[in-house]
């Protein structure tokens, strides 16, 4: 069955000590969904340079030295990599990249911009084969829309309402929280979700650098209470660079129904236990932890342990576009780094639906695609 996993071109990353290939088409063709990309690290070089055209703002430095301009321009994957050299935006390392995304948000003024990058964003996740996502916004990187969150969520709402309607992915929005605002600022943003309840806004999350911050859980459980109270789904980053505390204090303070990255959960064995007891997904992102220097390569990361422990698992992109990738490749490469076969691929696709925060009748649907594709590999499906 995994035969079909056996071909060109998705190349394992230098230093595994693997040759093996993995047929990136195989990945795309299954149903699935990805539940921890963030909208700010998916603008394309071009979409980028036009908007920055467009608001006159200068780029933060060459655009050579900030972009990998080489893999510009392919008619199968326009405008996904902003890679860059190691000192560029890829290789700036996680605060440097913060600074940067500031930089990038601060170009969308209007609400046209807006939607058109979530129209954009929508478009990149069906060239992948993903069906559903939820993807992350935080407004505090999108400088021109300070005080004035829920208009920018609806605009970029009208920009996911236009691409569902052309049949490209389902996008629900995760509206985020930086770790670093006050218990105050998080407590207004969810009372504005509250009374505006914007459209396609289904959860409330948190990002920003654990390693600067510390523990904030005590500080954002009354956003977070009142976030649940209103019907909203809880995400949370944890465990990437905080430890294993981290996942716990999202957890215990926070109600978190899932953990963004959560990887170093790996380190407390009865914190995996009761993440396999009580369902909870890790939203893992292994090229993310790989290239900001959590891991020093893609055999170190414990995603494969994880597994192996029972803890449901998803695999997802974060910043698919600073990181120079995309979510078919990520998945075919992990395939190929921990030898995994296609059954673990369908039940990584499976995953991400069960923990997507999808309406049960797309779940549904989306589990009876991939069923079927299974049951009939030779349909068009890999065997």
């Amino acid at each position: 069955m995994p035969s079909s996993l056996t071909a060109p071109p998705a190349s394992v990353p230098a230093g595994t000590g693997r040759e093996q290939r993995v047929d990136e088409e195989a990945v795309r063709l299954l149903p699935k969904a990805e539940v921890h990309v963030h909208l700010e690290g998916t603008f394309g070089l071009g979409e980028i340079l036009s908007l920055a055209k467009e608001s006159g703002v200068p780029l933060p430095g060459p655009a050579a030295t900030l972009f990998d301009i080489g893999t510009h321009g392919s008619f199968e994957r326009p405008e996904v990599t902003t890679g860059g050299t190691a000192g560029g935006v890829g290789g700036a390392g996680l605060s440097g990249f913060l600074r940067y995304l500031d930089w990038q948000c601060g170009l969308v003024r209007t609400a046209e911009q807006a939607a058109r990058v979530a129209y954009s964003f929508a478009a990149r996740q069906t060239a992948s084969g993903i069906r559903y996502s939820d993807v992350i916004v935080n407004p505090t990187h999108w400088n021109a829309w300070r005080g004035r969150e829920t208009e920018l969520l609806a605009a970029l709402a009208s920009g996911l309402d236009e691409a569902e309607q052309d049949g490209l992915c389902v996008v629900s929005i995760a509206c985020s929280l930086l770790r670093s605002q006050t218990a105050l600022e998080a407590e207004a943003l969810v009372d504005a979700l509250r009374r505006a309840r914007p459209a396609r806004v289904v959860a409330l999350s948190i990002d920003g650098d654990e390693k600067v911050t510390g523990l904030t859980g005590e500080k954002f459980r009354p956003a977070f209470r009142a976030a649940e109270a209103a019907g909203l789904r809880r995400t949370v980053h944890a465990g990437e660079s905080s430890g294993p505390e981290g996942v716990w204090d999202a957890l215990d303070q926070l109600h978190a129904e899932r953990i963004d990255h959560g990887v170093r959960s790996i380190e407390d064995p009865v914190l995996v236990q009761r993440l396999v007891d009580e369902g909870i997904a890790l939203d893992l992102c292994p090229r993310s932890n790989v290239t900001l220097g959590l891991y020093p390569d893609w055999e170190s990361h414990p995603l494969p342990r994880l597994v192996e422990a029972g803890v449901r698992v998803t695999v997802n992109t974060d910043d698919p576009a600073p990181l120079a990738s995309t979510l078919d490749q990520d998945w075919a490469v992990t395939a190929a780094v921990f030898g995994f076969d296609h059954a673990r691929l369908v039940g990584f696709a499976a995953d991400s639906i069960h923990a997507s925060f999808a309406e049960d009748d797309l779940k549904r649907s989306l589990l009876a695609e991939l069923d079927a594709l299974v049951a009939a590999p030779d349909e068009g499906g890999p065997s």
